[in-house]
């Protein structure tokens, strides 16, 4: 590839998608919406390593499971690893009052995979300029009544070619939506890890 085109590679708002895993990730993200989930963030007992809740159920941090796992990576057990040797980094005394991991929960709570990022993703800067988003990022918001969440971003756009759509589940299953500005961004990160 010579230098011309991949300067345009690196300034075209497609960037990640000359990356396989952030196309992968997307297409993963994508298919989601294609899936019929309630949406319901009961506790429930699951296997481990490897464990999810039925299929047919899930909150946004399922959005975010489901897709890496498409991709053979696991955040059920990569997240109980790290809480497991670094339980005093995360936010699981402070917020639900747990003295220990709980490999059931701990990966489906926004909370704990915004400090799992900050520990193991490429943390990016949050801004108001939709170009900084790219497809395969990891965004992060606090909704109204101080409810975290978190979504996708991926390479479909708004109607004017300028705002990323995200892939998230707020309520009404796993959506593509124009949400990425709506509200409070708490954070971004890109998370590519070496698939097993």
């Amino acid at each position: 590839m010579n230098k011309i085109v991949c300067i345009l590679l690196l300034l075209s708002p497609f960037y990640s998608l000359a990356n396989s895993f952030a196309v992968d990730f997307v297409n993963a993200a994508n298919d989601r919406t294609t899936q019929s989930v309630r949406y319901d963030g009961a506790y429930h007992r699951i296997a481990y390593p490897n464990g999810d809740v039925p299929a047919n159920i899930g909150v946004c941090t399922d959005v975010i499971i489901r897709s890496y796992r498409a991709l053979g990576i696991d955040l059920q057990k990569l997240v109980h690893e790290d809480m497991r040797d670094n339980f005093s980094v995360y936010p699981s005394t402070r917020i639900w009052g747990l003295t220990k991991p709980d490999s059931n929960i701990d990966h489906r709570r926004v909370p704990n995979l915004q400090a799992f990022f900050k520990r193991h993703a490429t943390v990016l800067p949050i801004t108001n300029n939709a170009q900084t988003y790219k497809a395969g990022d990891i965004v992060t918001w606090m909704l109204p009544g101080n409810l975290p969440h978190i979504g996708i971003v991926v390479d479909t756009y708004t109607a004017d070619n300028k705002t990323p759509l995200i892939v998230h589940n707020i309520g009404a299953g796993p959506q593509l939506e124009d949400v990425l500005f709506r509200y409070k961004i708490t954070g971004h990160y890109r998370y590519e890890p070496a698939v097993n």
